[in-house]
C-alpha cells in the first residue's frame, strides 16, 4: 500500500510539474487557434448562435505577433489576413486588436479585440461594425 501511494504522489508531483511548465500563450511563438463557437447580435435585437462560415471566420487561423499579422489555416487554403494593430499583455491576458475595411466598395469595415489568456490558451474575440457585433469563443495552442 505504502508503495502505491508513494507512486501515486510522484505521478502527481510530476502531473504539476508539466503544467507549471508549460509555455506560455504569451506571443513569443505562433500560435494555431481554433474558433469554436460564435454569436451575432444585431441592433434591438438578441444575439443568436451562429455558424463560423456565416460570419466569414475560418475553423483554424494562425497569430503570430512577431510579423503581426493573423491568417487563416490552413496556410495556402484562403489568403484572408489581417493586421494586428495592438499587442498588450494585461492581467494574465494577451491582447491583441485591429480593424479591417472588409469588402472593396462596400461600407463594412468592423474593429476587432481578441483575449487570449497565457495560462490556457483560452480565446475570446469580439467584432463590431455598424449595427452588429460577433463574438467568438475558441482556443490556441503553440506551434
Amino acid at each position: 500500500m505504502k508503495k502505491t501511494q508513494q507512486l501515486a504522489l510522484l505521478a502527481g508531483s510530476l502531473a504539476l510539474s508539466s503544467i507549471a511548465l508549460a509555455e506560455p500563450f504569451d506571443g513569443e511563438k505562433t500560435m494555431l487557434c481554433a474558433n469554436q463557437y460564435a454569436s451575432e447580435c444585431m441592433a434591438g435585437t438578441d444575439c443568436t448562435n451562429v455558424s463560423l462560415a456565416s460570419v466569414n471566420l475560418p475553423d483554424f487561423f494562425l497569430i503570430n505577433t512577431g510579423e503581426q499579422l493573423i491568417s487563416a489555416a490552413p496556410e495556402g487554403v484562403s489568403s484572408s489576413t489581417t493586421v494586428i494593430e495592438r499587442v498588450e499583455h494585461l492581467d494574465g491576458k494577451l491582447m491583441l486588436q485591429g480593424a479591417d475595411d472588409g469588402s472593396q466598395d462596400v461600407i463594412d469595415g468592423n474593429g476587432w479585440t481578441m483575449s487570449i489568456n497565457e495560462a490556457t490558451g483560452k480565446m475570446v474575440m469580439t467584432t463590431a461594425g455598424d449595427d452588429f457585433a460577433v463574438v467568438v469563443f475558441g482556443a490556441c495552442t503553440l506551434r
